[in-house]
């Protein structure tokens, strides 16, 4: 492993440390009795705290200085005096461990009391410190200049999603996305466990991925050897509960697919499934608006929320436009009752681009994606979708060609999914044999049989309403934030291309070269500065890695920095 020049001076200062008999790795409890918040809003002069937190900045002003600790909730300043902290002759704990071993990032505790500063910062007086856990990378912590201007901040995102856990400690902000999609699951549990309904979990490992038209991820099982599916959906275990006598039950479900990722997709992602007996879809309308405006106020103060260029309002109630007056709207096209053939048609008047394995409902569902869904901003339910859509929702009461389904849009995309479920056995399993059909037609993303499932109708379920909530897409909602690799803590990321280690003096001459690209090799010398040993072996050397060349031209020898 090739180090930089200060991750080596931090493993010599380790190595001191120890000589010095510091463990910067203690087993023992350090006990805390204060934090960053509770000082500050508490606070009491003269009071006696013990923090911890990871040293953040420090100004050392000879046998004084001040500096700051980052603990869970915030920052607060620290106070660091050489004859507080070493009362006696021997002044090693500051002038050497604190002054000289100590680095940014380090996580120490302190004992000390609280004062106020001349300019009214409220600050903790160190009597005595600990070291907890010794840093051993630098912090890409940002630089501020004299004119207030910020530098290397650490903002971009392929590094930040890879090293989430130095996004965290350095960017703020971010962590306090995180604690708002606490607030918000714990707003919807809140919501449910005070109507009566029971929090449950299901398989994740499944021998059928039902439940939703997706493309699953497969495994496989040694001791049973049996091929076995990560879950596409929760929705038929759901239901199962419900033939067995549960009135309602709901789930937070990590669900898997085996499909593309952007902005907003990830293949493993967070969706809130929830059933009730003896209910149907225009029930699940009302109480969804009543559970997204109590969502929305519990974890931004107000039904109102900004996203990206538009104000969002989450107040009860929402509209309910049908899907085919949706489409009929949006394009001019009215499709009610069209064949196959015909949707076809329409798709390639609307220069939609289709392909021969889709279906009736697949291509009713890309015509609406593609020209009606975007112009829902605020929410909107898309209701009664036809049944080819629908292979798991109940037949309209007044229309056999639709189902009683409804989708939520919001800010031009699909944030939940509810039907009056299908309870009808017969009538189900037609409609699973309707998607195998469409599976041997080459749909990938076809529903499969579950045999199951349909045994557990077959013994009887209630009338039931059902939805799912994608909690990432509104997480994203509510935190204002346009891409769902903002709202996991860790995304899933193309493999890792291998980092090239670059010495301190290769590193300047491609900080020089790469903002222009190019430039005459002998200013790119003179502004580097370097020696000609130097000079000649870093070049040599970035050569070899294939990022720097040097061309020849009328104008002379230029270096050229490469991809």
């Amino acid at each position: 492993m090739q180090l930089s020049e200060q991750e080596i001076v931090r493993r010599e200062k380790l190595t001191k440390l120890r000589e010095m008999g510091i463990n910067p790795y203690p087993a023992a409890l350090y006990p805390i009795d204060a934090t960053s918040k509770i000082i500050k809003n508490d606070f009491e002069e003269g009071k006696q705290v013990v923090i911890s937190g990871r040293l953040m900045s420090r100004r050392i002003q000879g046998k004084a200085s001040f500096a700051e600790l980052q603990d869970g909730e915030g920052r607060i300043q620290v106070y660091f005096n050489r004859d507080e902290i070493c009362p006696g002759e021997d002044k090693t704990l500051y002038n050497e461990v604190y002054k000289k071993l100590l680095d940014i990032g380090d996580i120490i505790g302190v004992e000390g009391s609280l004062f106020t500063t001349q300019v009214g910062e409220k600050t903790v007086m160190v009597k005595n410190f600990t070291v907890l856990s010794k840093a051993l990378r630098p912090l890409p912590l940002p630089k501020v200049d004299a004119e207030g201007n910020t530098y290397d901040e650490f903002n971009d995102p392929e590094l930040r999603y890879r090293q989430r856990y130095v996004d965290l400690v350095v960017n703020p902000s971010v962590k306090e996305t995180f604690i708002k999609r606490t607030k918000i699951t714990n707003s919807i549990r809140e919501f449910y466990n005070q109507k009566g309904y029971l929090e449950v979990e299901t398989p994740i490992l499944q021998p059928i991925p039902g439940g939703a038209a997706a493309r699953p991820f497969l495994t496989h099982h040694n001791a049973l050897n049996v091929p076995l599916y990560l879950r596409i959906a929760n929705e038929l275990y759901l239901k199962r509960l419900i033939v067995g006598g549960f009135d309602g039950v709901y789930e937070f479900s990590k669900d898997f697919r085996n499909e593309g990722m952007d902005r907003t997709h990830n293949p493993e992602f967070t969706v809130m499934e929830l059933y009730v007996a003896y209910k149907d879809y225009n029930w699940m309308m009302d109480t969804t608006e009543e559970l997204l405006e109590k969502v929305a106020l519990d974890s931004n103060g107000s039904t109102q929320v900004q996203v990206g260029e538009n104000l969002i309002d989450f107040k009860a109630p929402y509209p309910r436009v049908p899907m085919l007056e949706a489409i009929k709207t949006h394009t001019g096209f009215d499709i009610t009752g069209m064949n196959e053939e015909q949707l076809r048609e329409v798709a390639q008047k609307l220069e939609i681009e289709v392909d021969e394995t889709m279906g009736v409902g697949k291509l009713i569902d890309e015509i609406f994606g593609e020209k009606c869904e975007h112009h829902y901003i605020q929410p909107t339910f898309i209701t009664d979708y036809p049944k080819e859509m629908s292979p798991l929702t109940k037949e309209h009461r007044n229309n056999p060609a639709l189902t009683e389904r409804f989708e939520l849009m919001v800010n031009g995309k699909e944030l939940a999914n509810a039907y009056s479920e299908l309870n009808d056995p017969i009538d189900q399993r037609e409609r699973f044999e309707d998607q195998l059909k469409l599976s041997e037609k080459g749909d990938d993303e076809a529903m499969f049989i579950d045999q199951d499932f349909l045994r557990a109708l077959e013994y009887g379920m209630p009338p039931t309403s059902g939805i799912g909530i994608g909690i990432d897409r509104l997480v994203m909602l509510l935190t204002n934030n346009a891409s769902i690799q903002e709202v996991l803590f860790f995304p899933q990321m193309r493999p890792e291309k291998k980092q090239v280690q670059l010495t301190e003096e290769e590193k300047i001459i491609m900080d020089i070269l790469k903002p222009v690209g190019a430039m005459p090799l002998s200013e790119l010398k003179e502004k580097s500065a370097l020696s000609g040993k130097k000079w000649d072996k870093s070049t040599k050397n970035l050569s070899k890695l294939g990022l720097f060349e040097v061309e020849k031209n009328e104008d002379g020898l230029f270096a050229k920095a490469k991809n």
